[in-house]
């Protein structure tokens, strides 16, 4: 008979200090352990689709299909048994047997975390190689620490309170463990090496090795130099090294390796390509800092270690009398560049046979291109593509529904309603799926701007920003946050701000037209108009083909009386755009300020209709 091969996710859950709490009180604490057992962990199981395929006296091992599963079902039984005893004192709290995982905590091999990203945003730690039972090589491990599951949000089954005396915490090491392999009908558990084999027959399965897989945008950041005279300025140098593994950790799918096993190459004169083979990733950040006086300069470059060449260099300069805020900046601003680089170059690398990751990445490369109605629409049929291959991925539903609603607000939709709808459906699977998720939350503002309601999209933008994703979607949300709040009536150095920041953090950024205009606006109603058209210049020199920044360029120049050149802006400007909104007073009005089917509240649209619309009225836009 032929082996049959399939892959499957194992969360393993024992008991820590069953012996003695057993020894104390068997009876009370078989009562207990039962009552966890039958109020929530079996619960989980099954919302979650588990499989228990083995139940010892202090622990148990649970089959799931789906590694996602797997770990979201762990995380909320640890979270929710922290709600089931909070009265129990420290010292009768039970600790862990396990040799990963801690009290209360979880652990998750590097192939789970690889799978995970995207469609969990647990901040798992990176906790290095560990050697488990059964494996030859050591297995990479990621941690997932109490105290963070503990600001999880309470989730799923009513917790119901014994009457028992405060009981015992459940310990899980999850999917450790996980993705194990089954193999000619048995299973390849993944088991830390201080405990026996779950199963015999486990123990007796031949083990297949795999090939070593490096994760597509994995990179490591070794200690940033200092270059410095001063030797004490190293602190500043290792504070930039830090905070950019952080930043970088905290995008989806980026797979950064942890300081610590950076830090073993500080001093040290290695070959890239050994870096990448012995840390298992494709890229290399290095860096340096030089400080004179109050001055300080930060180097960056990226390397490809699989052919030591130099993609990307980066230079920062900065004013130290404001430390903390500069490492931020720099650290932020290398981040978010680093991400757009190591997309386009993963998608640049040949593939034969794409998977939804792949779409996604395609589809986030080309909607860093200039905005363009061909350009939408290439985009949108990428991520249609990543959903066909994977209808559960949050990030292509967020994605998509991002660009449909996008489409209806620029213009270019043939059928704006149905992309609206379809796209308040899309996120709200994707919310469902992943409260936690930055890319739905961002594509929830995206649509409630669409359906003309900014004061709800506001709240949306700002969980963006509280995740700390140093990735285009952090500096999306502040121009558009930006947006929401001057529709709103916000104060207008709050929206300049924000723009400001958007600016800096991506300078190079292909749609940073976005906030030049918006700073362009905030000042043409202020009556700053020689201002107002710096600023729209601006916009549309980041990208002459959209007819947005036309638009608003004719109606500064009609203000400033230069009626001839605020014509021709009008004209490119009607050129350019199919939907007519150029066409006459009446119909811009219905349109809305970018699409949004409003010109926010009743003080910012009397300001438009004293500057914007009587400068298009004086370029010769007519009023029907």
């Amino acid at each position: 008979m032929a082996s049959t091969r399939r892959l499957a996710a194992i969360l393993a859950a024992d008991v820590a200090g069953y012996s003695r709490l057993m020894g104390a009180d068997e009876e009370g604490t078989l009562e207990r352990l039962k009552a966890h057992r039958r109020q929530l962990i079996d619960p989980k199981i099954s919302e979650h689709h588990g499989r228990i395929v083995k139940t010892t006296g202090d622990g148990l091992l649970v089959e799931f299909a789906s590694v996602v599963d797997a770990v979201r079902c762990a995380a909320e039984v640890q979270r929710c048994m922290l709600d089931r005893e909070p009265d129990m004192p420290d010292e009768r709290r039970v600790r862990l047997r396990e040799a990963l995982a801690e009290p209360g905590g979880i652990c998750v091999s590097g192939t789970v975390r690889d799978q995970i990203r995207g469609k969990l945003l647990y901040p798992f730690e990176d906790r290095g190689d560990q050697n488990v039972k059964n494996i030859a090589l050591p297995v990479r491990v990621y941690a997932l620490r109490p105290e963070t599951i503990a600001e999880l949000p309470p989730t799923g089954v009513p917790l119901v309170a014994t009457r028992r005396r405060p009981g015992m915490r459940i310990a899980i090491a999850a999917a450790a463990v996980a993705a194990a392999v089954v193999v000619a009908g048995g299973a390849w558990w993944l088991w830390p090496a201080t405990k026996s084999s779950p199963t015999p027959a486990a123990a007796a399965t031949t083990s297949v090795a795999q090939p070593l897989v490096v994760p597509r945008l994995s990179i490591v950041v070794l200690p940033f130099a200092n270059l410095s005279s001063d030797p004490d300025q190293q602190y500043f140098a290792d504070g930039i090294t830090d905070d950019l593994t952080t930043d970088l950790s905290r995008i989806a799918h980026m797979f950064v390796i942890s300081r610590n096993s950076a830090f073993t190459y500080r001093n040290k004169s290695v070959d890239t390509k050994q870096i990448g083979h012995e840390l298992g990733v494709r890229y290399v950040l290095e860096g340096s800092v030089r400080r004179s006086g109050k001055k300080v300069r930060v180097n960056a470059q990226l390397i490809d270690a699989e052919t030591d060449a130099h993609l990307w260099a980066e230079q920062f300069d900065g004013d130290m009398s404001h430390l903390f805020a500069l490492q931020n900046e720099i650290t932020s601003r290398i981040a978010v560049a680093l991400h757009q680089e190591l997309v386009a170059v993963e998608v640049a690398r040949p593939t034969q046979n794409p998977d939804a990751l792949d779409y996604v990445l395609r589809g986030r490369a080309a909607y860093w291109k200039p905005a363009s109605r061909d350009g939408n629409g290439e985009t949108i049929g990428l991520f249609e593509r990543a959903l066909a291959l994977d209808p559960g991925s949050v990030e292509a539903q967020s994605e998509l529904a991002n660009m449909l609603a996008a489409r209806e607000m620029n213009g270019w939709s043939d059928a704006a309603e149905a992309d609206l709808v379809r796209a308040e459906e899309l996120v709200t699977r994707a919310l469902i799926a992943s409260p936690r998720s930055v890319l739905a939350h961002y594509a929830k503002g995206t649509v409630l701007r669409a359906r003309n309601r900014c004061d709800e999209a506001i709240p949306e933008y700002e969980a963006v920003l509280t995740q700390g994703d140093r990735s285009w979607v952090y500096v999306n949300a502040l121009t558009f946050l930006a947006r929401c709040k001057f529709l709103a009536g916000g104060a207008t150095e709050e929206v300049i701000s924000l723009c400001e920041e958007a600016i800096r953090l991506s300078p190079r950024d292909p749609n940073i037209g976005t906030p030049f205009a918006l700073i362009g606006t905030v000042n043409l109603l202020a009556a700053r108009t020689d201002e107002a058209i710096l600023w729209y210049e601006k916009a549309r020199s980041s990208n002459p083909g959209a007819f947005f920044w036309h638009g608003y360029l004719a109606s500064a120049y009609g203000v400033k009386g230069e009626i001839e050149r605020a014509a021709a802006e009008l004209s490119e400007a009607r050129k350019s755009n199919r939907d007519g909104r150029f066409s006459s007073i009446a119909r811009l009005s219905a349109v809305g300020y970018a699409g949004s089917g409003s010109w926010g509240v009743p003080k910012v649209r009397a300001l438009f209709e004293a500057t914007y619309f009587a400068g298009l009225r004086k370029a010769g836009m007519p009023e029907e």
